[in-house]
């Protein structure tokens, strides 16, 4: 049965691939071209029309509070295909796109570079390999058959007929006939350029095929040949200095022509090795080898370095003409707790790693990650600071803290170009995998596995320091918090009588304090006074005082009135103080349980089933039996000391 579907697939791969074959003369392409135009597109509006056509997700931020408290009143775009690949650097996203819809419309940035700087393991290389991704995906182009630089067929109409050409097509012709199929052209078509070959051809890293990549140079040692091809000294004996015969149009230029050109590290390369960049995409051309003239491109140029190169450069006020022929795209580190996050988990299962992962490891991790990556401030605090750029509500004493995230941006205009990248975690990751003995990691092996990583970083003692103190501090303070409440909420799932109960004697209690009532006892019928003090051990949980307990309650009464009125269902968890308090009410009933199923050697028949209900209910949230006992454990140590 398999083989059979195998045959199949590779049989209509097969069939597809014929479709797209074509074999015919310039004629029969401008009959194509008659009927769609778009097949002679330059190639900025090739790779617009790729990166839109998945899709783009307009997000109106006002509709969206968490985006709003991070974007302000921005129109936010997501393009559907980086969707699944970047996160937490929309911002960059949408000025790449920018240039390329400016580009596309043949605008001033059609003839500039785009350059994209940031720190290591921020991204670019990521997003030029999407790039360049696209336009291998893309269906093949139309092309002068064996020309060197697969160039559009359009160029083989002479000048002085192509405005009624474009008249009748629809379309503008832009560009001139490389050296060679300029010889062709006249020696072997007899000039009767409508006869000339025209076939199709893909876009293939692999293959050279439209895409151009020009790795760091040796300064002491460039040879443009690199770029613009080179002579072939075989065939100098046979034929003339400046006939195109003896080119060899294989340099990054030529193959990235109707493509992209991309430079690795551009600032690596000495000055003058960046002039043919900047000519080939200011005047569209590029030195042919030898004595021929200029030939000529039509691509996209990629570049991309770290800041420092940058930096460099830039200081250099003779490098002001190419510093004028670039857009600057900066990528800087994510700045977003929930979209770090998913980087990791996106990483995680590109991979082959396959350990079990407690609850709250990953986001341990990334939390250090972005308290790195943030500047201090004199307006919040670090982790304060990493919420409200996560776009969290900011909530003290019941009342919102007012922190304008703009304000904190404004503090610091470099903020996400430094700090800890993304495969330094990752790196942490495996090893502390690598160290565990149960195939299992858990956020405390994972704090002591960045602990020891980061006493190891080259950088200096004061930073070592800063960054050191957020992990055996701000996140080991964050964690306990987090793990206290989690036990709680474990206990108080498995025990949610408990909670119930305390919030039903709570609103009986409310509900005759507010109305001036008694209570009428279930058991012996006896009609009470409202218990003020039972009342009050609630409400110091969420720091109500007792000017305001009357406010309170009347608040929650009324509250579950309403809610009841419109068809609602009342629980513990109906008003969200209420529900806070009757958690940390409950707390120190897991501390005293904590002390006796951890700590107990041997546990009675009680407090075995009281054991086992919080481990299940820890096990539905995503832990395993050995990183919960490890946990809980942990928990019996460092929070519920005697």
């Amino acid at each position: 049965m398999k083989a059979i579907h195998f045959e199949s697939l590779i049989k209509q791969d097969r069939q597809e691939r014929k479709q797209v074959h074509f074999s015919g003369t310039l004629l029969d392409y401008l009959d194509i071209i008659q009927h769609n135009p778009k097949h002679c597109v330059l190639s900025h509006q090739r790779m617009y029309d790729l990166l839109t056509t998945p899709g783009i997700e307009v997000i109106k931020t006002e509709e969206h509070p968490r985006l709003k408290r991070i974007y302000g009143n921005d129109t936010i775009k997501r393009y559907n295909y980086f969707k699944q690949d970047f996160y937490g650097i929309d911002k960059t996203i949408m000025k790449i796109m920018r240039y390329f819809h400016s580009a596309a419309m043949k605008g001033e940035e059609s003839r500039q570079v785009i350059y994209l700087v940031g720190p290591v393991g921020a991204g670019k290389s990521s997003l030029m390999e999407a790039v360049k991704r696209a336009l291998e995906m893309s269906p093949p182009i139309f092309t002068i058959k064996d020309c060197p630089m697969r160039e559009e067929p359009l160029h083989l109409i002479p000048k002085h007929l192509r405005p009624e050409f474009e008249n009748m097509l629809g379309v503008r012709i832009e560009g001139d006939l490389c050296p060679i199929c300029r010889y062709r052209l006249k020696h072997d078509y007899q000039g009767e350029f409508e006869r000339f070959p025209v076939g199709v051809t893909e876009f293939s890293i692999r293959s050279r095929k439209g895409i151009g990549v020009v790795p760091p140079v040796d300064p002491n040692n460039q040879d443009t040949s690199v770029l613009v091809g080179s002579v072939d000294i075989s065939k100098m004996d046979l034929y003339p200095e400046d006939d195109p015969r003896v080119m060899a149009l294989n340099g990054a230029f030529n193959v990235g022509n109707r493509g992209i050109v991309e430079f690795i590290e551009v600032f690596k390369n000495d000055v003058e090795y960046l002039h043919t960049m900047i000519t080939a995409t200011q005047e569209k051309s590029i030195p042919s080898p030898g004595k021929g003239s200029m030939i000529y491109f039509d691509g996209i140029i990629l570049a991309h370095s770290n800041e420092a190169e940058w930096n460099k450069f830039k200081s250099d006020h003779t490098n002001e003409a190419i510093l004028d022929r670039i857009v600057k795209i900066e990528v800087p580190y994510c700045l977003e707790l929930d979209e770090e996050v998913k980087i990791y988990r996106k990483m995680l299962r590109n991979s082959s790693f396959d350990a079990h992962i407690a609850p709250h490891t990953i986001d341990m991790a990334s939390m250090y990650a972005i308290l790195t990556r943030l500047s201090p401030s004199t307006k919040a605090d670090a982790l304060t600071k990493l919420k409200i750029y996560n776009g969290e509500e900011i909530v003290e004493k019941g009342s919102t803290k007012k922190i304008d995230i703009f304000e904190l941006r404004e503090e610091n205009q470099r903020e996400g170009m430094t700090g800890i990248s993304t495969r330094f975690i990752m790196k942490a990751l495996d090893t502390t995998l690598s160290e565990s003995e149960n195939n299992c990691i858990n956020p405390i092996a994972m704090i002591d596995t960045l602990v020891k990583a980061t006493k190891e970083m080259a950088i200096p003692d004061d930073e070592k320091k800063r960054y050191l103190s957020f992990l055996q501090d701000t996140i080991k303070k964050e964690y306990n918090k987090i793990v206290e409440k989690e036990i709680t909420r474990a206990f108080i799932h498995g025990y949610k009588e408990q909670a119930e109960s305390l919030f039903n004697n709570y609103l009986d209690h409310a509900e005759a304090y507010v109305n001036s009532t008694k209570i009428k006892d279930k058991n012996t019928g006896e009609e009470l006074e409202p218990d003020v003090k039972f009342l009050q051990s609630i409400e110091d949980q969420i720091g109500i005082t007792s000017t305001a307990a009357r406010g309170f309650r009347q608040d929650v009464t009324t509250y579950m009135f309403s809610l009841l009125r419109n068809g609602g269902v009342i629980d513990y968890r109906s008003y969200e103080p209420l529900k806070e308090a009757i958690e940390k009410k409950l707390t120190s009933s897991v501390k005293e349980l904590s002390r006796i199923i951890t700590k107990a050697r041997v546990r009675d028949k009680e407090q075995d089933t009281k054991y086992n209900a919080m481990v299940e209910e820890m096990k539905q949230s995503g832990y395993c039996d050995h990183c919960c006992n490890v946990i809980l454990k942990y928990a019996a140590n460092n929070l519920w000391k005697d």
